[in-house]
């Protein structure tokens, strides 16, 4: 957390709704920029103080705030992970709950606090007690295919509203996607907050991002190796034929042009020859004829 609500009122965490509403109420008579025009440090910590007011003048976010659910700026603190094909997301209860609340369900006006101290008609006050609402932070996890490609996913929130999100093609781990106004609604008529959703890609079984471009390793046969052959390999985009010519070794190369993400990169199939699990009794008698059997590949020196 990087800043108390309870220290910005003066107060400890055993402040009731009263000693909450008394401690602003002096803080605004104290600091509120028209009383101390041009004194900037006294405005921040006017406008820190409404937040915290705003905060924990809300039952249902001081709870939550309370449990550590949530941060000082309204920030869900446990993220959610969601569950491929339109599963639904979880979080903290009461996430987006927009303040306004007292305890035991009395509304606290910020415009009849400012009335109270300055009397009614005071010019400075729609400009401080309108504010923007909290924004909303949770992660979500992500299939490696549908960060590449884009998606669409709903997502569903503790309070019962679902969002519809739109997963750009060719998104990384730690992307963060905003979605405008999907946030805490906004205080004395503030405009809404957003929802900011972190990305979190999960690792595929066998593709492996680098940049633009995709690598994977393909198993082939001694047959095809030795012969060349015409093979199908899985992209991205679906399967598409690879050409592997004749004599290829474990450890070649082979490129699909334009098969990287969203058309940018390249998708390099990395050879792999693989012989058959069950003793072959035909192959070990071809080697043992085999002119070549005395070839030995390059190794690493001691």
């Amino acid at each position: 957390m990087s800043w108390d609500p309870y220290a910005a009122l003066g107060l400890g965490r055993t402040a009731t709704a009263e000693d909450i509403r008394r401690a602003y109420r002096g803080l605004a008579k104290e600091l509120h920029p028209d009383v101390r025009p041009g004194d900037a440090q006294a405005e921040e910590r006017f406008k820190r103080a409404t937040a915290a007011f705003n905060l924990l003048s809300d039952p249902a976010s001081k709870a939550r705030f309370d449990r550590g659910e949530i941060d000082a700026d309204g920030n869900e603190r446990m993220a959610f992970n969601s569950r491929p094909r339109g599963a639904r997301a979880h979080a903290g209860a009461g996430a987006g709950a927009g303040p306004g609340a007292g305890a035991g369900g009395d509304a606290f006006d910020l415009g009849d606090i400012f009335s109270d101290l300055f009397g009614p008609g005071f010019s400075g006050q729609r400009s401080y007690t309108r504010m923007r609402g909290r924004d909303i932070r949770f992660s979500l996890d992500v299939d490696f295919l549908d960060a590449a490609n884009g998606a669409k996913r709903r997502i569903s929130l503790p309070e019962g509203r679902t969002l519809d999100l739109a997963i750009p093609p060719g998104v990384e781990s730690g992307q963060v996607l905003r979605l405008k106004g999907q946030g805490g609604p906004g205080v004395q008529g503030g405009p809404a907050g957003d929802a900011l959703v972190e990305l979190k890609v999960r690792p595929h079984n066998y593709f492996r991002r680098e940049g633009q471009d995709i690598h994977m390793d393909l198993n082939v046969s001694l047959t095809e190796a030795v012969e060349g052959a015409r093979v199908q390999v899985p992209t991205i985009g679906g399967a598409v034929s690879l050409s592997v010519p004749a004599g290829a070794n474990t450890g070649k190369v082979l490129r699909l042009k334009g098969k990287g993400i969203a058309g940018r990169g390249d998708q390099f199939v990395r050879l792999q020859v693989v012989l058959p699990d069950a003793p072959d009794e035909d192959l070990r008698k071809f080697v043992k004829k085999w002119p070549g059997r005395g070839y030995t590949p390059p190794r690493p020196a001691d």
